[in-house]
């Protein structure tokens, strides 16, 4: 089913300025986190989510606290998009005690019980039985919430993602399928790896609705989000929803991304959804660049003392090897 574009955004000037803050930490949060990476402050694998803010900003602006969201492992831009506190983040990044998960998941596990965010997941499909999971869970408390499940191109031919979408829709499941098409799953364009790259028609298989969105419009993910989330909590019937987006830099930070041409990376830009909204708000009179520049100054602050925090964070006690991570014989962590 393709999407149906409001002519006229449901957003207002206020809300359009929050949203573009709130994809400016995320830029500026992933560019520091580069950063780090480069001078060898996060190890392991590190996965940004740059150029895909409007997809998570515009979806998770109508998330309700029983909402539960699940990711893969280019979690930390959802995180942040939620609400999730900066210092928190980049502490686990550098895998300190004051991280968001103890500092024992990295960059590919953030986590946020306050958020009611399940995680990001290192395995490619390891997410969807944990997504329906939760929406079986809303049903069974009838707390008429929802279960955001958040997934790369690349996933689309794991048989889990066809096995939870089976089940969901046997069982009426508020399971929101939301597939991040950013082009390439690592460095294989998503056209030589996937048969049927119209995402959202796979949807029809299983008696659900498809939907495909522009990821790069703000205004489109969050109108069209709002109408399908308010839809899906009513009906408690899944769908899944086609996002087509594009990230800037490659799979992982350690990837050149040599497979790209640098006129479709610009191509890519020329849509990017700050500029964009920026830009926007400054010619509609909502937003002065004085005003855009100082908003800019404030959350390279704010990244900049989450360096900072995290810099001077101890990292974890040994005997939190073991801590919430097997139960002992009572149920504690």
């Amino acid at each position: 089913m393709a999407s149906t574009k409001n002519e006229v955004s449901s957003l207002t000037k206020e809300k359009l300025v929050e949203m573009l803050e709130k994809m400016l930490v995320i830029r500026h949060f992933e560019e520091a986190s580069i950063k780090a990476y480069q001078q060898k402050k996060i190890a392991g694998f590190l996965h940004t989510y740059i150029g895909q803010e409007a997809v998570g900003v515009g979806t998770l602006a109508h998330k309700l606290p029983q909402d539960s969201v699940v990711t893969t492992y280019r979690c930390h831009g959802l995180y942040l998009a939620l609400g999730g506190n900066p210092k928190a983040g980049m502490a686990e990044l550098f895998g300190r005690i004051t991280g968001c998960a103890r500092g024992k998941g990295g960059s590919m596990h953030f986590f946020s019980k306050e958020h009611n965010f399940l995680g990001g997941h290192g395995i490619v499909g390891g997410q969807f039985g944990v997504g329906i999971g939760a929406a079986f869970k809303s049903n069974y408390d009838e707390d008429n919430a929802v279960s955001m499940i958040f997934f790369g191109d690349g996933a689309t031919v794991q048989g889990t993602l066809h096995e939870s979408m089976n089940l969901a829709a046997l069982w009426d499941l508020p399971a929101i399928f939301i597939c991040e098409d950013n082009q390439y799953g690592m460095g294989t364009a998503c056209t030589r790896a996937i048969a049927n790259t119209d995402i959202a028609s796979k949807a029809e298989a299983y008696g659900i609705k498809g939907y495909t969105l522009n990821g790069m419009d703000l205004h489109e993910v969050h109108d069209r989000m709002g109408e399908i989330i308010k839809e899906v909590r009513a009906t408690r019937r899944p769908v899944l929803i086609h996002m087509k987006t594009y990230r800037y830099f490659g799979h992982s930070v350690s990837d050149a991304g040599l497979y790209r041409t640098k006129d479709e990376v610009d191509s890519w830009k020329a849509k990017d959804p700050i500029q964009v909204i920026s830009r926007g708000l400054i010619e509609s009179k909502g937003l002065s660049e004085d005003e855009f520049k100082n908003l800019q100054k404030k959350i390279k602050s704010q990244v900049q003392e989450a360096v900072d925090f995290a810099d001077e964070s101890p990292e974890p006690p040994i005997e939190e090897l073991t801590q919430h991570v097997y139960m002992d014989e009572a149920g504690n962590p």
